[in-house]
């Protein structure tokens, strides 16, 4: 099927904004042809930008209208497996205001609301990411316990596998952001669907929600504390899981890898395996960093731990995508922690910094983190 072009939409114009309309009549939009995206709005406005989080790019890609009518145009070359996240800055009479592209149903969701979002040529949605009606799912169960580290009370979320047996030890995963991985990265869908495939073990996993988030996550060793010495000892007196840290990881993206990897470094042997997801891993070989005073502890944290890494796990996986203004941080990271005896796998995506990116990783992350023993297959 050829995509109408930008030649064609101003050749279109020409004859009136209807032309246009039919024109594109029945095309998902941007149109994605190779490695090119033409993204389109059509409304009055002074002008049209593309806002998108792709580090390595001018911040602002101004639309061009087409002839005299209201639809405006942007050719942009993207590599091809890209996905990327954006929304259109629309100006007019002294005023901006930005909104999801109007013509596209194609939304990530996060925290802060959402994003439209382009997929280009060859990029796919994981089908192991999206929910299955005819396999088993786990189940969630809630619990509240005091922190004296954190000096207040702290809502834990536990994911319980398909095939979970309360008369056996399960392996055990802590993440971060733990509400935040369910709603924006379907992690309870994907865990469903990964174990029910033998691809990983059944896992407990215990969700982490902060209440202060760039605070405790940024390297805190009371977060640390919390975790270790008020947390693990909860679990395993509520669940079946493993004590020994073979049996352990601790996870989390951006700030909750940054607080993964402060624990297991302020507490070594208690995680064998860390998953980290585009971790702010801001640290200063010289001067000043210029990330703002929230980074200033996890420079602090980084620049002690990349002068003395120790152990702090045995396997760690790092992901992070190649749009992000941290993927030098993250691959400066891989030779340090194999230096250190560390087994490390590291994968970079045409991504973002986003939980959809997160998402995407999860398969590889989890199941070379826990391969599941032979004899599960033959229960």
């Amino acid at each position: 099927m050829m995509l109408p072009n930008q030649e064609q939409i101003v050749a279109a114009a020409a004859v009136g904004d209807e032309a246009v309309a039919e024109l594109l009549d029945g095309y998902p939009l941007p149109l994605v042809d190779g490695d090119i995206a033409t993204f389109v709005y059509h409304g009055a406005a002074d002008e049209v930008v593309l806002r998108h989080w792709v580090f390595g790019l001018p911040s602002e890609l101004h639309l061009q209208r087409a002839g005299d009518s209201q639809w405006w145009t942007l050719p942009l070359e993207l590599p091809l497996k890209s996905r990327v996240e954006y929304k259109f800055a629309v100006r007019k009479g002294g005023h901006e205001q930005w909104i999801l592209d109007p013509r596209n149903p194609r939304v990530a969701h996060d925290p802060f609301g959402g994003n439209s979002v382009v997929h280009m040529t060859g990029y796919e949605e994981p089908d192991w990411s999206i929910p299955k009606t005819a396999i088993p799912r786990g189940s969630l169960e809630t619990f509240t316990m005091p922190s004296q580290a954190l000096d207040s009370l702290r809502e834990i979320r536990v994911y319980l596998p398909p095939r979970y047996r309360p008369n056996r030890r399960h392996r055990l995963l802590v993440m971060h952001d733990g509400d935040d991985y369910l709603k924006f990265s379907r992690l309870a869908t994907v865990l469903d669907n990964l174990t029910t495939l033998w691809e990983i073990p059944p896992l407990v996993v215990v969700l982490l929600n902060p209440h202060d988030r760039l605070r405790e996550y940024g390297a805190d060793p009371r977060h640390a504390k919390f975790v270790v010495e008020e947390l693990l000892p909860e679990i395993q007196r509520r669940y079946p899981v493993i004590s020994e840290p073979a049996g352990r990881c601790l996870g989390g993206a951006s700030f909750g890898a940054v607080a993964s990897l402060a624990t297991a470094w302020y507490y070594p042997q208690v995680f064998d395996m860390l998953l980290l997801q585009s971790g702010s891993f801001a640290f200063t070989d010289i001067g000043h960093h210029t990330r703002g005073p929230v980074f200033d502890p996890v420079v602090k944290f980084m620049n002690q731990f990349r002068d003395a890494i120790g152990q702090p796990a045995k396997r760690i996986y790092l992901s992070c995508g190649v749009y992000e203004s941290l993927i030098y941080e993250n691959r400066s990271l891989v030779p340090l922690l194999q230096g250190a005896g560390i087994q490390v796998k590291f994968e970079e995506a045409r991504d973002g910094h986003n939980w959809e990116n997160w998402r995407d990783r999860l398969r590889s992350g989890l199941t070379w983190l826990f391969p599941v023993p032979r004899w599960f297959y033959y229960e």
